[in-house]
């Protein structure tokens, strides 16, 4: 989420790649771009970070330049139900120690806008089609309830659903028939921040219903996100692990 989140990530991705051993990662990057979308700059910061892939949501195109770019990479997926649909990709398909892995995304219709599609109809149509051994998915989505119920649907097909969208990480960690979950993964921007945005400009809005400008918090960070495990053997998860790094001695 802004610039805050981009620092956050750039000092934590080395780090955790190290310690964990980590052979692909995946960011959400919707927000990247001063909270809304994200640019080729800012695209190409990201993956020189160490991200592999980079996910979208319902800012994917709240940045013109995103047009510039998005059919030149393989490294960057957008919902396969949002409108405009001719745009980019929604799975991309990359080789991680001889496995074939589909990273796919997806926009829940619940609370939603310009979604075209349901999510359900749009998996089964990605199984039926993309030939990979491991299939992971950044469900992004408002309702926690469409979150696990799609979860529950193709958790014997998946090997992992990650929520993203509410910038608020959840404690539902867990393996489900072998498909890593969890509803939200949470956010990477201003720990001091209504969800990566000016504390003062939210109050605001909510108790005076003035009209404000979309300005992203600063200040010292959090870095959320998981950690997936996956057996080389069965191509199942077999372990999930939430990862959240706050700031120390925060005083509001």
């Amino acid at each position: 989420m802004g610039a805050v989140g981009r620092e956050m990530v750039r000092q934590q991705v080395p780090i955790l790649k190290e310690k964990y051993n980590i052979d692909l990662i995946i960011a959400n990057g919707e927000n990247a771009a001063h909270g809304k979308g994200i640019t080729r700059r800012i695209f190409n910061q990201l993956i020189s970070y160490g991200i592999d892939v980079i996910t979208m949501g319902n800012h994917t195109f709240s940045k013109n330049d995103i047009l510039q770019f998005i059919n030149e990479t393989d490294q960057l997926v957008r919902p396969a139900n949002l409108t405009p649909t001719q745009h980019g990709k929604s799975t991309a398909v990359v080789t991680v120690k001889g496995k074939r892995v589909a990273i796919s995304n997806l926009c829940g219709e619940v609370w939603m806008n310009n979604v075209v599609d349901s999510p359900f109809y749009c998996m089964d149509d990605i199984l039926h089609d993309v030939d990979a051994d491991i299939y992971l998915v950044d469900l992004h989505a408002e309702a926690t309830s469409e979150k696990i119920a799609f979860t529950y649907c193709f958790a014997e097909q998946l090997c992992a659903v990650v929520g993203t969208h509410t910038h608020v990480q959840t404690a539902d960690d867990r393996i489900v028939y072998g498909c890593a979950a969890i509803t939200d993964l949470g956010m990477c921007g201003a720990y001091t921040s209504v969800l990566g945005r000016d504390v003062h400009e939210i109050v605001t809005h909510f108790t005076t219903n003035e009209k404000t400008k979309y300005t992203i918090a600063n200040g010292e960070g959090i870095f959320c996100g998981a950690i997936v495990e996956i057996d080389e053997q069965t191509n199942r998860a077999i372990d999930i692990k939430r990862i959240q790094i706050r700031p120390e001695n925060i005083e509001i």
